[in-house]
């Protein structure tokens, strides 16, 4: 990712469009059948798990605020998202999320609040071996807030956003590929 960054050891991730099937806008995914893995994003939590890397979730779900699902529904889907990484030998480390509409708090994206929540919670995560990857601007940008590297997905079709992000990859598969291949030498 930079010149002479350290070997990533701890992977934040976004869920809705980086691990699963993002609904369309204003949507949530409100019930355990409703959330479908993208390809190849369980094998590349696999392979994070399998190098020895720590990978937490780490997802803006309002709906919860909105009243379109309870604390229960969302635990539910994330049983489900689990289940699913389980299926293909892929596990998360932790799950955090804010379930808090705009403006209510500090840990809603771009706000750095749930990366640095797991930061106290483990507290051998550093933000320079660490990096953030996900599907939208305001997950990079809580990622350069927190001090981690940064990786926006942007899959095919999508139009090319300016970014800040350190690097811009189709999936997470690509990036995960991308990191490692880096972390061990190679460029990325």
């Amino acid at each position: 990712m930079k010149a002479g960054q350290a070997e990533v050891r701890t992977f934040f991730l976004d869920r809705d469009g980086t691990l699963n099937v993002k609904p369309p806008d204003g949507r949530y995914i409100r019930c355990p059948a409703e959330l479908v893995l993208l390809p190849g994003a369980a094998e590349a939590v696999r392979e994070l798990n399998a190098g020895g890397r720590r990978v937490v979730l780490v997802t803006n779900q309002r709906g919860v605020a909105r009243g379109l699902m309870t604390s229960a529904d969302l635990a539910a889907v994330h049983a489900r998202l689990a289940t699913l990484l389980r299926g293909h030998g892929a596990f998360l480390d932790a799950v955090y999320v804010c379930p808090h509409e705009v403006g209510e708090c500090g840990c809603r994206k771009p706000l750095p609040g749930l990366l640095k929540a797991a930061m106290r919670d483990f507290r051998d995560i550093d933000p320079a071996d660490s990096v953030m990857i996900g599907d939208s601007e305001s997950d990079v940008l809580a990622g350069r807030a927190a001090g981690t590297g940064t990786v926006l997905l942007q899959g095919p079709g999508k139009p090319r956003e300016n970014t800040v992000a350190d690097l811009v990859a189709a999936d997470l598969r690509t990036a995960v590929g991308l990191l490692l291949t880096s972390s061990k030498g190679g460029r990325a």
